[in-house]
């Protein structure tokens, strides 16, 4: 299996997506530039120039036309996929974190930072058909987490809004009302900040992982814990196959730390489990610095690692892969 090394950051990645078709990858980084790949080989389509500080988050809608950008620059961007052009701007009076098209890309979840003396809020935004009759108001405000809210996904049907981030607590939101419906359990949930959020492909089902060196399954309506990974170093992401019944779980030091370590060449690896058994199957090195973003083609057969090296690498399995067995 041999990675695709695709290099057009300059900065460290902090998110990586693909289109529903699973032939386009967007990678976001801390260098003000969201990119556009073809998932196939690796090739640079093109960039969505506009932003003014590193890009946290995007998601793109399910016909691949509308893409959607958080970024520290205290603002969250509609851009045009194919031509690159910037279709609106969302400005916050802090900076925009995570978000995430509805079902049907009517609405748009937004999440935004505690900034000086302004606490985290989770944003519903209408997102227009024709973008020049776009408003910038928001149909709904969520306030109450503690510090940053890391990610902010849609539950089914888009009646639910489900939250996580450094208080480490799991919370479902009513997306009508803004009520909150459900909280994970101290006991069972996590220790530490949860720094990703990945939903399964039916959406019945979600993981988190967390620096507290774990990442967990859990039941997206019951918000019931099904199953737990442990490994020995913190997790700065998750993914999990549609195909097979894998999760990979990506990670190293925080930032802060790395200078600590050795520089034995890409020691930073992407973990795989069985989703079912919790037991580790395998790893692919090759990052020079921890793996901030994960993700999985739609189809099952590739996947993509962006590090805090500033490389996206892009992997195709080997026919092997498909039938390990434990």
């Amino acid at each position: 299996m041999r990675p695709i090394l695709m290099k057009g950051h300059e900065r460290p990645l902090t998110f990586l997506k693909y289109n529903r078709d699973g032939d386009l990858l967007f990678s976001c980084a801390k260098d003000h530039t969201p990119n556009v790949w073809f998932a196939d080989n690796g090739e640079r389509l093109g960039t969505y120039k506009g932003h003014n500080g590193a890009v946290w988050c995007c998601d793109v809608s399910r016909d691949s036309s509308c893409l959607i950008t958080g970024s520290a620059d205290q603002t969250a961007k509609l851009w045009n996929v194919q031509t690159g052009a910037q279709l609106y701007s969302f400005n916050f009076d802090s900076p925009a974190r995570a978000v995430d098209f509805a079902v049907g890309d009517k609405l748009a979840v937004i999440t935004t930072d505690p900034f000086m003396e302004l606490p985290s809020a989770i944003h519903v935004k209408r997102i227009a058909k024709d973008p020049s009759e776009q408003t910038g108001e928001s149909i709904l405000i969520l306030k109450g987490p503690q510090g940053r809210i890391n990610r902010a996904v849609w539950g089914p049907l888009n009646k639910t809004i489900i939250s996580a981030g450094e208080d480490a607590v799991i919370r479902i939101w009513d997306s009508e009302t803004g009520k909150l419906l459900k909280e994970s359990d101290k006991e069972s949930g996590h220790k530490k900040t949860i720094t990703s959020l990945s939903k399964s492909a039916d959406g019945s089902h979600f993981l988190t992982g967390s620096s507290d060196k774990s990442a967990k399954l859990w039941d997206i309506r019951s918000l019931m814990l099904i199953k737990t990974y442990v490994t020995e170093r913190p997790v700065n992401a998750v993914a999990m196959s549609p195909l097979l019944d894998h999760v990979v779980l990506g990670g190293g030091q925080e930032a802060s730390h790395v200078t600590m370590t050795d520089h034995r060449a890409g020691k930073f690896e992407a973990k795989f489990f069985d989703k079912i058994l919790q037991e580790e199957i395998g790893g692919v090195k090759g990052h020079f610095g921890p793996i901030n973003a994960l993700a999985f083609n739609p189809d099952g057969k590739s996947f993509s690692s962006g590090g805090e090296d500033g490389y996206v690498r892009l992997h195709h399995f080997d026919p092997e892969y498909f039938t390990i067995k434990i």
